[in-house]
């Protein structure tokens, strides 16, 4: 079993986001997965474009790290994703490797994985970073276990509970790859995207040829 955890904050060692996705990275290892971290920061990713060339070929006309990073999403079992709060949203490095992702959307690449998200916020907003990385994650098509959100401004110590929350959240990462646990309500919403995607993709079927022959493959569409 492999987690990849992603840092999305650029402050480096002084990350207390980083710390919470190592907390989350070193409760999944206790509890015998591989783990793996990257720092999105350092990765050279630049901006979607929006060519739809990925719809087209299944591949990304930019040469940076990306493909690199998504390859290694693609070979996980499970995925960590942290970012602070920055302006009411995630990080700009975060947002860029995010928009990357669409035709990852359209072909509902992540389903059968599991995931998680950490946060951390100077003054608020926090808890509303982890709800909308685990809604990404989700809208790839995996299944979201949990989160954990701390504000630091009033009490920077709270970064020390809020690492024991996010080991925890490690194991429970874990758990739920290994019993491969199902949640009703991220099956209604799993479902409603692969009829959304399924239409989208029909409609378009005769540009986007990648993404219409994956759809084929995978057995979600019969012609």
């Amino acid at each position: 079993m492999k987690i990849l955890g992603i840092n999305g904050s650029p402050r480096g060692s002084r990350s207390q986001t980083l710390r919470l996705v190592q907390a989350v990275l070193d409760g999944a290892g206790s509890a015998g997965a591989d783990v793996e971290l990257v720092d999105v920061c350092k990765l050279d990713i630049e901006y979607c474009n929006g060519c739809t060339v990925c719809y087209e070929r299944g591949e990304c006309v930019k040469e940076d790290d990306f493909a690199e990073l998504y390859q290694k999403m693609l070979e996980s079992d499970g995925i960590v994703l942290g970012s602070p709060n920055y302006i009411n949203s995630v990080t700009a490095q975060v947002k860029t490797m995010l928009d990357r992702m669409a035709d990852a959307i359209h072909c509902q690449m992540f389903i059968g994985k599991y995931g998680c998200a950490v946060a951390t916020a100077g003054g608020s907003g926090a808890d509303e970073i982890v709800a909308y990385l685990n809604g990404v994650l989700q809208t790839l098509g995996a299944n979201t276990v949990g989160g954990v959100g701390v504000v630091l401004g009033g009490d920077p110590e709270a970064i020390v509970p809020a690492e024991g929350r996010a080991y925890e959240l490690g194991r429970r990462l874990v758990r739920a790859i290994e019993n491969k646990e199902t949640y009703p309500e991220q099956e209604r919403l799993h479902a409603e995207m692969l009829e959304r995607m399924r239409a989208l993709v029909m409609a378009n079927k005769d540009r986007w040829h990648h993404e219409y022959e994956h759809w084929k493959a995978t057995g979600r569409i019969s012609e």
